[in-house]
Formats: C-alpha cells, sequence, structure tokens
C-alpha cells in the first residue's frame, strides 16, 4: 500500500508561507470572509467540487495571524510562520 501525498500551492510572504490544498477546498469563502487585512482573493485553481480555490493578493499584507487557517472547516489552508532574525 503506497501512502499519497496531497499536492499544495505555496505562496512565500513576508511573514508566513501560505499552503492552500485544493483537493480539500471547496470553495466556502470562510476564510476570504474573516480575513482581517483582506489578503485572502479567489484563485484560478479549482478545487474539489470545481469552485475556486484562494490565494494570498501579495507578500506583504498577510499577518500570518492564522485566522484563515483555524476559519477552514476542511483544513485546505496551512499557515507557516517564518521565524524572526535576530538584529545584532
Amino acid at each position: 500500500m503506497s501512502k499519497k501525498e496531497i499536492e499544495s500551492i505555496s505562496f512565500d510572504m513576508d511573514k508566513a508561507t501560505f499552503h492552500i490544498f485544493p483537493p480539500y477546498c471547496k470553495g466556502c469563502g470562510l476564510c476570504k470572509e474573516k480575513c482581517p487585512n483582506q489578503v485572502i482573493i479567489w484563485s484560478e485553481k479549482l478545487g474539489v467540487y470545481g469552485t475556486p480555490t484562494v490565494k494570498p493578493k501579495d507578500e506583504d499584507s498577510c499577518i500570518a495571524c492564522n485566522i484563515c487557517e483555524m476559519v477552514c472547516p476542511d483544513c485546505a489552508i496551512s499557515i507557516v510562520k517564518k521565524k524572526k532574525s535576530k538584529a545584532i
């Protein structure tokens, strides 16, 4: 039995890396609605039901608050925060 990995579409942003998993996204828009900075927009990529998935509109607007990840009912979003570099 082979293990199947689900491919994500990743966006490298200033504070985090945004991962969207199209096979899980049903295009409900909860993440888009709850984003405090209106960073999330519809993408051209279609999700599980043939509805648009989401993507960040730019690299610097996301504050890496993880609200989109928390409200997604299908675990289609993963936000991986970047470590802050220490200034010497």
